[in-house]
């Protein structure tokens, strides 16, 4: 029994050095922001992590891609290995902070920019402010200034006192740096501010058997879809795709189908 314990843990161990190995920090804007950089070929991709999440939010499908071409992913300041501070982060910080690091990186060309959850608002920021250093876009279960009016367009009175709850229990759990930026009700970039690039979005229209708000239930998944299909469709290379498979993560539940998205999207990329 010891010795299968020391063989196991063992094995984690390993597992663990392995996965951390490639890792390395640099500095931005004073900061430390961990990364990891791999693989070569013709594009580069820049994974974009959602609310409060590192760059291990990419573990399920990071290596695959690097199969495909030069892949970076890293962990806002505040998150992650990164430098923990608090501070009310905007979009437009933290997209200014990503042109920072690969600047750092030498990273030259243009990203197909990769962004899940929160991630998809510093991307979008990214997207029409540096237009020359961005080439391709996709949006994995993208958080969007519509979301709250989702609810709200079901039941306004319940939709309310949810909205309320929501943001008691993020403070009581300790404001992410994107607290205020995320509750903002702001317009974001889209097509056109967004140019004539390739984009793709990945949306969940899974239905929860017990939705514990009323974002999670059958019909708010059906406008759920609904609006980042209209959204994709605005622009002239815009494709949506639709999963029934997948929470939250599809990274995490599909991974195989996240990857093959993300190739597809390369080839459609100059």
């Amino acid at each position: 029994m010891r010795l299968k314990l020391k063989v196991t843990f063992l094995c984690s161990f390993l597992i663990s050095t392995s996965a951390l190995a490639g890792l390395a920090k640099v500095q931005v804007n004073g900061f430390d922001v961990e990364y990891e950089l791999a693989g070569k070929g013709k594009h580069t991709i820049l994974l974009e992590a959602g609310g409060s999440a590192g760059l291990s939010d990419w573990e399920p499908v990071f290596e695959s891609l690097t199969k495909h071409g030069k892949v970076i992913r890293y962990s806002r300041i505040g998150n992650g290995g990164s430098t923990q501070i608090k501070k009310n982060y905007s979009s437009e910080e933290y997209a200014a902070e990503a042109v920072l690091l690969l600047k750092t990186l030498k990273i030259e060309e243009p990203v197909v920019y990769v962004a899940h959850s929160y991630g998809a608002y510093i991307a979008r920021v990214f997207a029409a402010t540096y237009p020359n250093q961005i080439k391709a876009l996709m949006l994995i279960e993208p958080a969007s200034e519509h979301d709250v009016d989702i609810m709200r367009a079901i039941d306004l009175l319940r939709a309310e006192k949810e909205i309320a709850a929501i943001k008691l229990d993020d403070m009581k759990n300790g404001m992410s740096n994107q607290y205020l930026d995320f509750w903002a009700k702001r317009p974001l970039p889209d097509y056109p501010q967004i140019a004539d690039i390739p984009v793709t979005v990945i949306a969940s229209v899974k239905k929860y058997k017990k939705p514990s708000v009323l974002f999670f239930t059958d019909k708010a998944r059906e406008m759920w879809g609904d609006l980042h299909s209209k959204w994709a469709n605005a622009f002239p290379q815009g494709e949506i795709v639709i999963t029934n498979k997948s929470y939250h993560y599809p990274q995490n539940d599909e991974p195989e189908m996240v990857v093959a998205q993300v190739v597809k999207l390369l080839e459609h990329t100059k």
